[in-house]
């Protein structure tokens, strides 16, 4: 049996409290009620949530609440949650600008603390809250955040990898042993990043909307060896 290549479903937050107030000087503010009631339907009416193998998320509060509504059955102990700051909204603004790990562990009491040191470094090499600066990386001019769109695709990459390499060694076990592995990513961020993402300028989902791609190596090279790119699952592949 060849194993499945990994889906990639990108997930934008639901409603926040700045998208109706129009308070962008809000730091990092959480969902309305519309928006919880909006990630809960996501919950209810997504194609196979028993199929996500990792859900990777922006550490702002409205996308970790949206992750939570949405896929919080199918993640226990929260060991396949990743929050990585690369997926953190484009802008510097207050409304873009993350809260300080200290304050999450407030708001989301229940997560493991692995799930605090993948923000705090794992994933995008960082330490603690230097992500909450946007310079460098995190800087809201658009080369930054294009090189930033591309770590998220190496990293979305090499996490597809391996979940094909987990379903080529359970392929090889006999047929009372193989386990039925989940094989496909989550990935909760936001709007305008996403079009860095999908290097798709003309993408707009609607709150808590989905859409899905699989990531694969492009014939062009970068410098560093071939590009990763999210291409759009083909209709007929739709789940």
């Amino acid at each position: 049996m060849s194993p499945i290549k990994p889906t990639i479903f990108l997930v934008r937050h639901a409603e926040s409290v700045h998208n109706v107030t129009k308070d962008f000087n809000l730091r990092d503010p959480g969902l309305t009620p519309v928006g919880h009631e909006q990630a809960a339907s996501l919950g209810t009416s997504f194609p196979d949530l028993s199929s996500i193998a990792v859900v990777i998320s922006s550490p702002l509060t409205r996308a970790i609440e949206t992750t939570l509504d949405a896929f919080g059955s199918i993640l226990p102990g929260g060991n396949n949650l990743i929050l990585d700051p690369y997926l953190q909204e484009r802008s510097d603004l207050p409304c873009d600008t993350g809260s300080p790990i200290s304050v999450l562990k407030e708001r989301f009491p229940s997560f493991p603390d692995v799930v605090w040191s993948s923000l705090s470094g794992n994933t995008s090499e960082l330490d603690g809250d230097d992500w909450l600066e946007k310079k460098g990386d995190y800087a809201a001019d658009d080369d930054n955040v294009t090189k930033r769109a591309e770590k998220v695709r190496k990293i979305l990459w090499n996490v597809a990898q391996n979940i094909l390499q987990a379903q080529e060694e359970e392929n090889e076990k006999g047929e009372d042993e193989r386990e039925d592995l989940r094989k496909n990513i989550a990935v909760v961020t936001h709007g305008v990043f996403m079009k860095f993402l999908t290097e798709d300028e003309t993408i707009d989902l609607p709150k808590a909307g989905w859409k899905d791609y699989y990531v694969e190596e492009a014939d062009k090279f970068d410098g560093k060896g071939k590009r990763i790119v999210l291409v759009p699952v083909p209709l007929a592949e739709d789940p």
